[in-house]
């Protein structure tokens, strides 16, 4: 999508661009209705007319406005205007976890982080949602330290039962057998190798960046991505 600062959209009044992904661009823009900042991202126009792709960003929303987690981004809706599709959700004023380990991080903050991510992504495996794709670049910090995973872009619900008196199953979104989806350094193998994936995958990419924190290296760098895949 193309615009300039300060452009209509709906009831947002766009500002500018924040981030740009496989997906979609991301703006920040005025919520006019609520006056609140809100995070707008549109599809890309090119994936429009892919119902493949079409469905996975409407599946990114649904996946992450299921979730009621503190530590989690917050969609505020999921729309379409003007043949434009978008996604509206809170914007988080802060550094992405990558832009945070430039700086010198103490033991204690890499402690908050990491406690923080994983509640987050505990909650969602509860509510039978694995992320995909967690890496440092889905991970926001906030100057006051808070932490928020984004970008459930990959999210998949998993079969889990629930006993409470009676079980409820949830639905269980398949993608395509063989397909390879995710960041490659923080697969786990059975991602690497486009197998079926549960929680442990995000338990594995879990591992991968607490170890950069740590180490300020990825655990299985390779000098390309085959070679990494390979050490996986």
């Amino acid at each position: 999508m193309s615009t300039q600062p300060r452009d209509s959209f709906a009831h947002y009044e766009i500002r500018s661009q924040i981030g740009s992904g496989g997906m979609g661009d991301v703006y920040l823009a005025d919520d006019t209705k609520l006056g609140r900042k809100v995070a707008i991202k549109f599809l890309h126009e090119k994936f429009i007319k892919d119902e493949g792709l079409l469905n996975r960003f409407i599946q990114e929303a649904k996946a992450a406005s299921a979730l009621n987690h503190p530590n989690i981004l917050t969609v505020y809706e999921i729309g379409e205007h003007e043949g434009k599709h978008y996604i509206s959700a809170e914007y988080i004023d802060g550094q992405t976890l990558r832009e945070r380990m430039k700086q010198r991080l103490t033991f204690d903050e890499t402690l908050s982080i990491m406690v923080q991510t994983a509640e987050a992504l505990s909650a969602a495996h509860q509510a039978g949602i694995v992320h995909r794709d967690i890496k440092p670049e889905n991970i926001m910090v906030r100057s006051d330290g808070y932490v928020k995973v984004l970008d459930f872009g990959l999210a998949k619900l998993i079969e889990i039962n629930h006993t409470d008196g009676e079980e409820q199953t949830k639905k269980l979104v398949k993608t395509n057998p063989g397909v390879v989806m995710g960041t490659v350094a923080y697969m786990s193998p059975e991602q690497a190798r486009g197998k079926p994936v549960d929680k442990r995958t995000d338990i594995w990419a879990f591992g991968c960046v607490l170890y950069e924190l740590l180490s300020a290296q990825p655990p299985l760098p390779g000098q390309t991505l085959s070679d990494t895949v390979a050490r996986i």
